[in-house]
């Protein structure tokens, strides 16, 4: 992303970020478990949506990204916008590319503003792991005799590899032995991780982005309200360096040091440089470059991925006179 250097300058196909809002992460099975993915989409949108100043009819499409999509309903986008006090003739679209599809939203947002087939256009990612429910995967043929198995499906649909059969968490083990990287050096980079959150957190740093969730407690009673990142107030660098290897025997990657079982949401409003000129819209930021590449699941690709982006192909203007404020990636 690029930062926007006056709006005088914007060009009418640009692509404007001109809100922001994400939900606090809630951790599995905690603060925000009893919200489903599409509310808790629903709260980030409504708040991008107010802090860029755009009104909800002028929103033209939607784009939300959703891994974990059973037991939610049709559409979990459209359930989104709605809730988020959306017209119901905005045309939504739900996204799954795993751990990459909330960026794909943003993406597809970018390009039908580019092609000059919207100038607003909502977009985000949402999930909530602790609600993804277990299977009875037999069950619809009739369960006659002995005992039925659960599958889980948090595991089955978000975190595992079908082409080599195992947890995407071995991808990380095999990763790490091909660049050797070691147990402490994966701890230590979690731990960094974990401390720049928390004093990011501590500092207000966060405090633009996060919107609250109200969370019901009951009849008569007043709701509770979740502002902060859950996992951070729990974070014990001296308990992460005692875990365990969690996919393999003698491993290195392990539940501290890897990415969290988590719930949230968030969203942004895109719109063209000139919609933002005639609204008078704040830009935050320009999207200037984006990529896809793929390869062999065991493989790292975000080199691949900045030199794509950076290509002439990809690029909107000249990357070598270009400085990038953001550099955003997801390996999946």
């Amino acid at each position: 992303m690029a930062p926007p250097s006056g709006s005088d300058q914007l060009q009418p196909r640009d692509v404007c970020v001109v809100g922001v809002a994400r939900t606090p992460i809630g951790a599995l099975l905690g603060s925000l478990s009893s919200l489903p993915a599409t509310k808790l989409g629903s709260v980030a949108i409504q708040a991008a949506l107010r802090r860029a100043n755009v009104e909800p009819a002028l929103v033209q499409e939607v784009f939300m990204g959703n891994v974990l999509s059973a037991n939610l309903g049709q559409a979990p986008a459209r359930q989104a916008a709605l809730g988020a006090g959306l017209p119901n003739t905005v045309p939504c679209t739900t996204v799954n590319k795993v751990c990459s599809s909330g960026m794909k939203a943003i993406m597809l947002a970018a390009q039908s503003i580019q092609l000059g087939i919207n100038d607003v256009v909502v977009a985000g990612g949402m999930e909530s792991m602790s609600n993804a429910p277990k299977y009875v995967a037999a069950a619809r043929r009739g369960s006659r005799f002995g005992h039925d198995v659960l599958i889980d499906g948090m595991l089955k649909d978000g975190l595992w590899d079908v082409y080599n059969d195992f947890p995407m968490g071995m991808c990380a083990e095999l990763c790490a032995d091909q660049y050797s990287i070691s147990r402490e050096e994966q701890d230590l980079y979690s731990i960094q991780s974990n401390q720049r959150a928390i004093a990011a957190q501590d500092s207000g740093a966060f405090s633009w982005e996060i919107t609250p969730v109200k969370i019901s407690s009951g009849r008569g009673k007043p709701p509770v309200v979740v502002y902060k990142d859950e996992s951070l107030s729990k974070f014990d660098p001296a308990k992460l360096r005692k875990l365990g290897p969690t996919f393999k025997k003698n491993g290195s990657v392990t539940a501290g040091n890897s990415s969290s079982i988590s719930d949230g949401a968030a969203a942004v409003v895109l719109v063209s440089g000139q919609k933002a000129k005639n609204l008078g819209l704040q830009v935050i930021a320009r999207i200037r470059g984006y990529a896809d590449a793929a390869q062999v699941t065991l493989t790292w690709l975000v080199i691949i991925l900045i030199n794509r982006c950076l290509s002439e192909h990809y690029f909107v203007g000249s990357p070598k006179k270009f400085h990038a404020e953001i550099w955003a990636h997801s390996p999946c």
